[in-house]
């Protein structure tokens, strides 16, 4: 499951999670305001690697990588 931490005054969280949506892609909304180790949002944490900000090709990135290892596992 992918997470994304985010804050509900940020902008970016929303693009990004509006984003995720279009692409059909599950994720978990987690608010960042009482963690003290997220200093900035949106954070996108996909199999343990973090991505700070709406980076869409850091995004593609870490997903098309779990997907290969999701492909290769299945085999």
């Amino acid at each position: 499951m992918i997470k994304v931490y985010t804050t509900p005054t940020c902008i970016y969280c929303h693009a990004l999670m509006e984003w995720l949506e279009q692409q059909s892609i599950e994720y978990q909304e987690i608010d960042a305001s009482t963690m003290s180790d997220i200093t900035a949002v949106p954070v996108t944490e996909i199999n343990g690697e973090r991505i700070v900000g709406f980076d869409r090709p850091a995004i593609k990135k870490a997903l098309d990588k779990t997907n290969a290892s999701n492909t290769t596992d299945a085999n």
